[in-house]
């Protein structure tokens, strides 16, 4: 059995860390392999100097739900790490993959700036909130619309939550995709 998970929250808030922790618990647990999407890393092959503009937001986002349906459909379980920010964006990939969840990353967005401002991730550009300011910023959540999920299958909220605990929320709903317990 194959699925999309679709990690969603704003810059900062921990979805990069969640979506690797959860990759190696399902490991752990023989659910495996995994395909993480990082979108940042992704953005850096379809736009090398990205816009973020609403119309290359469409096109990135549209190839991202694509290469997802790819891997689900060769039976490849797939958690995408992705802001999202328009509930477009990930409303197509639920239409486009039979097995489709999304986890929403809930965080204030004064402790993801905090977190923005310390963080030293692999593939996601640096000081993106340091950019709201300037001239056509286009910051999720700041100069731009966060469309949270409505109905997320899961809510993990890392202004409260360790990432472990969160981790173990995420792997438990998708064991029960598998009819298993934690």
């Amino acid at each position: 059995m194959t699925w999309a998970v679709w990690i969603t929250g704003l810059p900062g808030s921990g979805k990069t860390v969640l979506a690797q922790h959860v990759r190696t618990m399902l490991a752990d647990e023989g659910i495996a392999p995994v395909k993480v999407l990082e979108l940042d890393e992704i953005r850096k092959f379809i736009t090398p100097t990205p816009t973020y503009s609403e119309e290359e937001r469409e096109i990135v986002y549209a190839a991202l739900v694509y290469m997802a349906k790819l891997l689900v459909e060769s039976g490849i379980p797939v958690i995408i790490d992705a802001t999202g920010n328009r509930r477009r964006y990930r409303e197509r990939a639920r239409a486009r993959i039979s097995k489709f969840a999304e986890v929403y990353v809930k965080c204030p967005l004064d402790l993801c700036m905090e977190r923005e401002r310390g963080r030293s991730a692999e593939h996601a550009p640096s000081g993106i909130y340091a950019k709201t300011t300037e001239q056509g910023a286009t910051v999720p959540g700041v100069n731009v619309p966060y469309e949270a999920p409505v109905n997320p299958e899961v809510v993990v909220d890392s202004e409260t939550m360790q990432v472990e605990a969160s981790a173990r929320k995420v792997v438990a709903f998708i064991r029960g995709w598998y009819g298993k317990t934690v």
